[in-house]
């Protein structure tokens, strides 16, 4: 593997739910606020740039959508690398790109070069950061990982509400290029971030376990090798649901922030104060993203997160269909708030929903290619609505249309979920992941009584052979686990 330490997540070992992964939830929180906020914050250099390169706005509008369709469209691509190398390696190569972009940017001499460095460049490493940092996000989370999704998801208003004005200082004192290149250096950040990411090992098992089974490494079956793209998560029903779903969401789910400021300035609002409903729906979406990992963390809802989504769904298309209704700012305040809380919702659920679904183990790969599908909706959405707002010459149709794509895809995944899906009775890895701690524990625990009691009344030798059932018992289930993984049922 390179050298490089790779984390599979293997068999066996438990999510710590705390302790270093707090350390990655930090780290993951950063990444998030840099992969979404990024191409929001580099607009601010959008008039420099027209000024600068004798070009339209529709042109500088192409670095933030080249962007975006790198941070979504080369999701495979990690999920390969991050197959092959391990998720810590490939962020710290991400973020040298990331910054090498900026910086490269700013001795641009043409928009193109502005288009392949910010773009192509930046939009890669950032995209080498964001999927992996997901992964190990998962990987060090299982019962608080409702809530771990939606702290990290916080991430993406608070670096919002921070870069924008940044960015407008920056401008001011520096120049668009001082800018680029002050704003590389901080994507650096984005190395110490994947620095945090420590793969998870298997424990150790204890001494007298190893010297009861010498011929335990050599009696074992050589394993798979591991797929670089698993593309057998397309065999799951719920998978497949759910990437219809987030495809229809995001075609309209973007649009309303994009739009909304323009909304106001077209009622006859000042710019100043158009621009401040955007800084509305961040705050408000700040504290929404926490709130509702913690909700969907609690046991009665945690089994139900798939309903609670499609409920964030809905709520957020009829906030668009209502909001396409107002004629004041007053509305457009309502709207902001209302907006903000349901764009919170879905956007601390949407990857908890995905982890619920494939698990820990297909996670890698089932990220990699639900985000490939929704980077055609993220070029398809904002520019369809620009093209039915040149038509209509009316917001109103621009936000109808968002809300019916948005509230169409909370139907597909809670009708799919509820009719197309078969639940089991009762989930056989979770038991034997159950009966696999339960035995690695027993054993652990005689460890720790071996060595107080070396000095003691019975030999050590006498006890090992008395746990070699033990051992035993855990071969046997891993081997069971691997039979039921082939013969499994789908399950959402």
């Amino acid at each position: 593997m390179g050298g490089a330490v790779v984390d599979d997540g293997p068999p066996g070992v438990k999510a710590p739910d705390g302790g270093w992964g707090w350390a990655v939830l930090a780290g993951c929180f950063v990444i998030t606020g840099f992969s979404y906020a990024f191409p929001k914050a580099v607009s601010v250099f959008f008039k420099e740039l027209i000024r600068e390169f004798d070009v339209g706005y529709s042109d500088t509008a192409w670095i933030s959508s080249i962007l975006l369709a790198m941070l979504y469209g080369t999701g495979p691509l990690c999920s390969v690398l991050v197959n092959r190398f391990g998720c810590r390696p490939v962020m710290m190569v991400g973020g040298l790109f990331a910054s090498l972009g900026m910086i490269l940017a700013s001795f641009a001499t043409s928009i193109i070069h502005i288009y392949l460095c910010i773009g192509v460049i930046t939009g890669l490493g950032l995209a080498l950061n964001f999927q992996p940092s997901l992964i190990m996000l998962n990987r060090y989370f299982s019962e608080k990982r409702p809530l771990a999704n939606g702290l990290a998801a916080a991430g993406s208003p608070v670096a919002l509400c921070c870069l924008s004005p940044l960015g407008q200082i920056l401008q001011y004192q520096y120049g668009w290029r001082g800018g680029f290149l002050i704003l590389g250096g901080i994507l650096l950040n984005c190395c110490a971030c994947g620095a945090l990411m420590r793969p998870l090992l298997p424990p150790k098992k204890p001494q007298y376990l190893e010297e009861s089974t010498p011929t335990a490494a050599e009696e074992k079956k050589p394993q798979p090798k591991k797929k670089l793209l698993d593309f057998s998560v397309f065999k799951d029903r719920g998978f497949l649901i759910y990437t219809v779903a987030a495809s229809i969401m995001v075609l309209g789910l973007f649009v309303p922030p994009v739009f909304v400021v323009s909304y106001a300035k077209g009622l006859g609002y000042e710019d100043t104060k158009s621009s401040l409903l955007l800084t509305i729906l961040g705050f408000v979406d700040m504290f929404a993203r926490p709130a509702s990992g913690l909700i969907a963390g609690m046991k009665w809802v945690r089994p139900r997160t798939v309903y609670l989504f499609s409920f964030a769904m809905i709520f957020n298309g009829c906030t668009d269909l209502i909001g396409s209704q107002a004629t004041n700012y007053g509305g457009l305040v309502v709207f902001c708030i209302f907006f903000g809380i349901s764009y919170g919702m879905v956007g601390a659920l949407q990857f908890e929903v995905l982890m619920s679904i494939v698990g820990t183990e297909k996670f890698s790969s089932a990220i990699g290619l639900v985000l490939l599908m929704e980077a055609f909706a993220v070029l398809v959405g904002p520019p369809g609505a620009g093209r039915l707002l040149d038509a209509t010459h009316q917001y109103m149709y621009v936000f109808l249309l968002a809300g019916c794509e948005v509230t169409l895809s909370a139907f597909v995944i809670a009708i799919g979920n509820f009719f197309c899906i078969s639940k089991k009775k009762e989930d056989p890895e979770v038991n034997i992941e159950m009966a696999v701690t339960d035995a690695e524990k027993e054993g652990l625990n005689f460890g720790k009584e071996s060595e107080e009691d070396h000095e003691g009344e019975e030999d050590p030798k006498e006890k090992v052979n008395g746990n070699d059932n033990a051992l035993k018992a855990v071969e046997e289930v891993i081997m069971v686990k691997e039979m039921g993984e082939n013969g499994g049922e789908d399950t959402l």
